[in-house]
């Protein structure tokens, strides 16, 4: 029930046919007796750093959600970029600070390492791909850094955000060995679709999958299916996997504990999710 009290949470993004957050969040607030509410809005880049400022002049705004395609523009509308943030150049959660200031942090990458570590599998010394260097590709690479990986691979056909990227990556972890250019996976610990490939029907792999061995850890980020072309093609390899909707719960309760909401676990949300 929403009430005049209810503490709003945008969730900013164009379209929002695909929003999935609201499903999640939304049972966790009715299961916890939290008088708050995601609600999608639909916003064309176009209007968003106008959109921006407004919606956080709401009275009963608590902060926002922010994805595609406006994780990247968002950090320079922020008056306070978080350390994780500033290396992946994107943000995906504001929310005020003193004085109606407004503070944002990116918290993919650190629900993609939750999910990774929790199944087990060791970052710090490993050797990883990110194939991406958007938002999401960014975040998670910025993660993979903090959580101690040796080397780490970008490749993006936007060279720009890549090596952007790679600059960044550079300036905050300088033991961290940074290459760039290439999308083959042979040869690594962990590699990751950070793309928006397999979104669509038809769409290419995003690397040659006959090229990842067996041993090697594989991340998905596209959450259009559980199982998605490319994770098919590397569960045939024998490779272990993470789904993309993996990132999205590990998450939730970072942005929990961003937002100042009591802590979830990434089961209870799933159970609230799919009851």
């Amino acid at each position: 029930m929403i009430r005049g009290t209810t503490r709003l949470i945008a969730h900013l993004g164009y379209p929002t046919a695909a929003f999935r957050s609201p499903m999640i969040y939304n049972p966790y607030f009715a299961a916890r007796g939290i008088d708050a509410v995601v609600v999608p809005m639909g916003c064309r880049a176009d209007d968003y750093a106008d959109f921006l400022k407004l919606v956080f002049r709401l009275s009963n705004i608590h902060g926002a959600l922010v994805t595609m395609p406006h994780k990247v523009a968002t950090v320079a509308l922020l008056d306070e970029v978080r350390p994780t943030a500033r290396v992946a150049g994107a943000c995906n959660a504001v929310r005020l600070g003193p004085g109606g200031t407004l503070v944002g942090d990116m918290f993919d990458g650190e629900g993609f390492v939750r999910g990774v570590l929790r199944k087990g599998r060791v970052l710090a010394g490993a050797r990883a791909l990110v194939v991406g260097a958007g938002g999401v590709g960014s975040a998670i690479a910025a993660s993979l850094a903090q959580a101690g990986v040796a080397a780490l691979a970008l490749f993006d056909a936007e060279v720009p955000a890549m090596m952007g990227l790679a600059g960044r990556l550079r300036r905050h972890h300088p033991g961290l060995a940074v290459t760039v250019g290439s999308a083959d996976p042979a040869g690594f610990d962990l590699v990751v679709n950070a793309t928006p490939l397999g979104m669509q029907a038809g769409d290419p792999l995003p690397m040659d999958v006959e090229r990842i061995a067996p041993s090697t850890f594989v991340g998905e980020v596209v959450m259009a299916a559980e199982i998605t072309p490319f994770l098919e093609a590397v569960r045939r390899r024998g490779c272990a996997f993470q789904v993309g909707s993996d990132m999205l719960f590990e998450q939730i309760p970072a942005y929990l504990e961003f937002f100042g909401f009591p802590p979830a676990t990434p089961d209870e949300l799933r159970c609230l999710a799919a009851s």
